[in-house]
């Protein structure tokens, strides 16, 4: 942004974002979300849009509205995930998104899983005297952990499980450009990860090419005893084939911090299902997620503001 002009930003994001923004050097105008539940209804004179999918993304028109994108020049949203957004958003602007900013967070939650089935500390709890018995526990040394998306919440996972003594396969969308971190090995395949993993973890976006990437053939070929964490999107995941395969014994267990759709209907037999633990996606939920994500919009604000290239920038042939 040249000539001095005072930055008009429209924020969906909360007070966080909205009130660092207001206290930024460039004084922007900040307006607080002028038509809620229209998030891509701005006033003319905006030239900044800071937004989320809660803001009622998921309500867009298939095309652009007319007169888009009015004086907007950049669109930031705080989620990392953008596939609540329309394709056109990212087509006629350039749109950023804050992956990597809940990267720490996500991965806590991956190991607190791995641990908690293997260790079933929840299942040997003793509430009284007659219940004090010896039990074995499960162990994570030596077991192999499958990662499905090497970005930053992959290899963030990595990096904890490796001093934990786990095995670490990982799967990426493109070629390895520099050799894999130590203790990781790159896998050659889905099926790969599904024949030789103990857990296995879905760190990727949700795209039309990765939709129902465990389908129901991949689900009752996998290894016997599989534990499955997905921390990513539900689409990625056949519900239904998934339930069959642990009714099957097939798989071991399944930890799902996101479901398709979210949330799932009444009564569906997940919810009750013994070898099952879904969450209401908040895996990337943190004390500080709420100052680190608008920090990180800070910093794009600044790099937009000076013409610095943009991190994070989502490419519309990929979508994410």
């Amino acid at each position: 942004m040249t000539g001095g002009q005072r930055p008009v930003v429209v924020c969906h994001a909360g007070t966080t974002i909205a009130r660092r923004l207001a206290g930024h050097p460039s004084r922007p105008r900040v307006i607080d979300d002028p038509t809620p539940g229209e998030p891509w209804v701005v006033p003319e004179n905006a030239t900044i849009l800071i937004t989320q999918p809660g803001a009622g993304w998921g309500r867009a028109p298939a095309n652009p509205p007319p007169g888009w994108p009015y004086g907007l020049t950049w669109v930031h949203t705080m989620s990392v995930g953008v596939d609540a957004m329309p394709d056109w958003l990212a087509s006629t602007l350039p749109l950023t998104c804050s992956r990597g900013v809940t990267a720490d967070a996500i991965a806590e939650y991956v190991m607190a899983a791995v641990l908690g089935f293997d260790k079933g500390l929840h299942r040997v709890a003793v509430r009284d005297g007659n219940s004090w018995s010896h039990h074995t526990l499960g162990s994570v040394v030596g077991r192999t952990l499958g990662i499905v998306g090497f970005g930053a919440i992959g290899q963030a996972v990595a990096c904890r499980a490796v001093p934990f003594g786990m095995r670490v396969l990982a799967l990426r969308r493109g070629p390895w450009a520099e050799p894999p971190p130590a203790g990781v090995v790159p896998a050659v395949s889905i099926e790969d990860l599904l024949d030789k993993a103990d857990h296995l973890v879905l760190a990727l976006p949700h795209t039309p090419a990765s939709h129902r990437l465990l389908d129901r053939a991949r689900l009752m070929g996998a290894k016997p005893g599989l534990h499955l964490i997905n921390i990513a999107r539900g689409g990625l995941i056949d519900h239904d084939a998934l339930a069959d395969a642990l009714d099957r014994g097939i798989l071991a267990g399944a930890t799902l911090d996101t479901t398709d759709p979210e949330p799932l209907p009444p009564g569906h037999r997940l919810y009750q299902h013994e070898r099952v633990l879904i969450t209401p996606h908040i895996s990337w939920t943190s004390p500080a997620v709420e100052e680190s994500m608008a920090t990180f919009a800070l910093d794009a604000y600044d790099r937009f503001l000076s013409g610095a290239p943009l991190r994070n920038r989502v490419e519309p042939a990929r979508g994410y």
